[in-house]
């Protein structure tokens, strides 16, 4: 078994070396719902489709729904395709994002896409966040308009998670990157992660903090998601970590770098960095630009909602691989 693993850590380390020199180019392989996720909640408002490739997610009047992977990970690149609800939206959460509250109940880590629906004639927005070590206190959160309607097509949105940084990306674009700081201590996400994909109610704050709740005459909310990649170290949370000995990853290239910035002044409208009504000073991890600090000014205040992050799934450990999970 060590052998097994040391093998699939070096094996891991090289694709990944691969996949980062060539620009994420998508050759990485797609794992099928069955081998790579398990039924969380939301009882058949979860729908696998017959080519085992692709799943369904649905929020109705009942309940919403989710899944999660069957394994925990240690750093990697996770991602999948997306296409979000249509029309009247408001009030509606679809979250992809990687956590383990489950396993460390009051200390957690998390690492978050969380798409926020809207009223019809509006568009979606995307906030992405991270929490390491139960600092739910210090959010992070950022908040994105796009440059298309993710209720058209799939569109892909990944997560690169190393031991010094994460990376957001949205059709293989960086949107985001954090990097870790000494100042950050446990606040940067350090532990072994699963990751979920959930459909829920976030009336109390998701549209204009609120003022615009779920309506459910427009039920049921469906999101579709496909081409699963779960490139990770999977770990045992119970025995030690071989995924250390990988060697250190190269950053954003400065191609993508300037991807990412035209993005960030296009269509950032919120950054954590820049509310002052939030962090008297800004946390270290802040790189300040006085034209971006100006041009987030004309966005309206952004809400956040303190009860969300129990309303996204049960707590409930998922069946592993080949057991009737569905």
């Amino acid at each position: 078994m060590i052998s097994q693993r040391k093998n699939f850590t070096f094996v891991f380390a090289s694709a990944f070396l691969t996949l980062l020199v060539s620009g994420f180019s998508g050759n990485l392989p797609i794992v099928p719902f069955d081998e790579g996720y398990s039924h969380l909640f939301g009882d058949g408002n979860l729908m696998v489709l017959r080519d085992g490739k692709s799943a369904h997610i649905t929020l109705d009047e009942r309940t919403g729904s989710g899944f999660v992977s069957q394994d925990l990970y240690l750093h990697g690149y996770f991602s999948a395709s997306i296409k979000l609800p249509a029309d009247y939206t408001a009030g509606v959460v679809v979250a992809f994002y990687m956590s383990n509250a489950d396993t460390y109940e009051k200390n957690h880590d998390e690492i978050d896409f969380e798409f926020l629906g809207n009223i019809r004639g509006k568009d979606w927005r995307i906030q992405t966040n991270i929490y390491g070590n139960g600092s739910t206190n210090t959010g992070r959160e950022e908040r994105y308009g796009l440059w298309f309607d993710p209720s058209e097509d799939f569109h892909q949105y990944s997560i690169l998670w190393t031991e010094n940084m994460i990376v957001f990306y949205v059709d293989n674009v960086p949107i985001r990157e954090v990097k870790k700081t000494e100042a950050m201590g446990g606040d940067f996400p350090s532990k072994p992660m699963s990751l979920y994909a959930t459909i829920w109610d976030g009336s109390d704050w998701a549209t204009n903090g609120g003022k615009y709740r779920v309506n459910y005459k427009y039920a049921p909310y469906i999101a579709e998601f496909s081409d699963f990649v779960l490139h990770g170290c999977a770990v045992d949370p119970t025995e030690p970590s071989e995924c250390d000995t990988l060697p250190k990853l190269p950053t954003i290239s400065n191609q993508q770098r300037t991807k990412m910035a035209g993005f960030r002044n296009k269509h950032m409208q919120y950054s954590y960095c820049y509310d002052r009504a939030r962090y008297k000073t800004p946390l270290s991890e802040c790189v300040i630009n006085s034209k971006e600090a100006e041009r987030l000014r004309g966005f309206n205040p952004v809400v956040f909602g303190g009860a969300r992050r129990h309303k996204r799934h049960h707590r409930v450990r998922p069946v592993r691989a080949g057991a009737s999970s569905l």
